[in-house]
Parts: structure tokens; C-alpha cells; sequence
């Protein structure tokens, strides 16, 4: 996606959360409306390409969005084969579940979260939350 198409989205959803688990955590991005059948679609097809890039190490975007490498991504990229990114919609959106069994990766993955709810100022606990139910 160019960075103009970027910046289009950009204005029709809103990165709503960033949660911590014990094994990985999650990213959740919504639409701003609801009814917005086009955004939301947009969202999930962004979201499943922001899942793949980052599948292969490829943070380029976040490092483009907040211009700078956020915290953990260099582990991240080096433990990119022991960290699995899916995605799943949500009534307004996506979630990017992040998970891993490695200690190094999920340290990684909790400081690169923290940073994102910081920046984005989501006010989402920095605290680990109980995983989700399957």
C-alpha cells in the first residue's frame, strides 16, 4: 500500500487496542464507523497484509507510521520463525493475534506492544491479561 493509500485508511479507522498475554498479545484496529462496510473491509485486508509482512520480518510500515523502529522489533525480525501472526474480524474491525512459546520473542512482542499502546494512546493496560478462551 502506497503511503497516500495508507494515509486514507488511516482516516477511516483507529488503532483501538493493544493487549498483552502471556503468550503474545494482540493488535485491534476498528472502523470509526460501524456501518462502514467498506472500511471495515479495507481494515481487514490491510490488517491481514500487516500480518504477513510482519510473518516475514517486514516492519517497514509501523517503522513508517511512527518514524522510528519501535521496541522489540530487531528480535522480532531476528525470531521472525518462532513468532505466528493471525488475524481474525471483529464486529468493527481486525485483531492481529501474536503469539509465540519463546521467552526471548515474547519479550519482544510486549515491549513492541507497550510501544504501540503508548504511541497510540489507547489507554490499554501494560499489564499481561489472562489469553483469551479458543
Amino acid at each position: 500500500m502506497s503511503s497516500v493509500g495508507l494515509l486514507c485508511l488511516v482516516a477511516a479507522f483507529f488503532f483501538t487496542a493493544g493487549i498483552l498475554f502471556s503468550d503474545g498479545g494482540a493488535i485491534e484496529v476498528e472502523s470509526n464507523n460501524p456501518d462502514d462496510e467498506i472500511s471495515k473491509a479495507a481494515i481487514r485486508r490491510h490488517m491481514q497484509k500487516i500480518a504477513g509482512m510482519f510473518g516475514q520480518g517486514d516492519f517497514s510500515l509501523p517503522m513508517f507510521i511512527h518514524d522510528s523502529i519501535p521496541p522489540g522489533v530487531e528480535v522480532m525480525k531476528r525470531l521472525k520463525d518462532q513468532i505466528v501472526y493471525t488475524t481474525d474480524s471483529t464486529a468493527r474491525g481486525t485483531q492481529v493475534r501474536i503469539t509465540t512459546s519463546n521467552p526471548k520473542a515474547l519479550a519482544a512482542i510486549h515491549e513492541f506492544l507497550c510501544f504501540q499502546i503508548k504511541d497510540h494512546r489507547t489507554g490499554d493496560p501494560l499489564l499481561v491479561q489472562p489469553n483469551p478462551s479458543p
